[in-house]
């Protein structure tokens, strides 16, 4: 029983799946790094759907993880997108000072909530 037990926890990791997406745009003269950290989006729709955007003149860059790394300068938590019942917290990196825009937009278009880092 033990061996088996041990054997089932040895599998774990890699039952795991990755909960984030960290998703790099470039365009001309704009570079954007977002992290989606899924909260109740259905695992596949997250991995099809949320983290697969079609940005139209950008090479994007997808990369799935356990969970948002640090660096970010503010999150939306809890987002609504697309007046979809699911939610996700929204991680920025970059230029801090588009904070203000982004946390109008968090509060106001996604329902979410703001946090500052």
């Amino acid at each position: 029983m033990r061996s088996l037990l041990i054997g089932l926890l040895a599998l774990l990791p890699a039952l795991v799946q990755a909960e984030a997406c960290v998703v790099r745009s470039r365009g001309s003269q704009v570079e954007v790094q977002v992290c989606q950290q899924n909260v109740s989006i259905p695992q596949q729709m997250f991995h099809d759907g949320f983290c697969q955007p079609q940005l139209k003149g950008q090479t994007v860059e997808v990369s799935y993880v356990e969970q948002c790394p640090a660096g970010a300068y503010g999150a939306c938590r809890n987002a609504m997108v697309s007046q979809l019942p699911y939610r996700q917290d929204i991680h920025y990196y970059g230029v801090a000072s588009d904070a203000r825009i982004l946390q109008r937009a968090c509060e106001q278009q996604y329902k979410g909530s703001w946090t500052a880092f």
